[in-house]
C-alpha cells in the first residue's frame, strides 16, 4: 500500500512542481531557451512512444534499431517538410 501512495505521489509532485516553474517562469525566459525546451520535451516525448508504447521497436536482439531508424525517418521527413515547405 505505502509503495502505491509513493507511486503516485512522486510523479504528481514532479509534474506539480514542473507546472509551477513554466507558469511562474514562462515571461522570464528568452525564446530560444523556451524553443529549446519545448524541443526538448516534443523529443523526450517520441522517444517514450516509440520505446515504450510501441512494443514490437524494443524486441529482439537488438532493440535500439527501430528505435534509431524511426529517429532517421523522422528527421528526414522534418527535412522535406521543412525544405519543400
Amino acid at each position: 500500500m505505502q509503495d502505491a501512495f509513493w507511486g503516485i505521489l512522486i510523479p504528481f509532485l514532479g509534474t506539480s512542481l514542473g507546472a509551477g516553474c513554466v507558469f511562474f517562469l514562462k515571461n522570464a525566459l528568452r525564446d530560444g531557451i523556451q524553443r529549446a525546451l519545448t524541443g526538448f520535451a516534443a523529443g523526450a516525448m517520441l522517444y517514450v512512444v516509440v520505446e515504450e508504447l510501441i512494443p514490437e521497436m524494443s524486441q529482439g536482439q537488438h532493440s535500439n534499431v527501430g528505435t534509431v531508424f524511426f529517429a532517421v525517418g523522422f528527421s528526414v521527413m522534418m527535412v522535406l517538410d521543412v525544405a519543400l515547405g
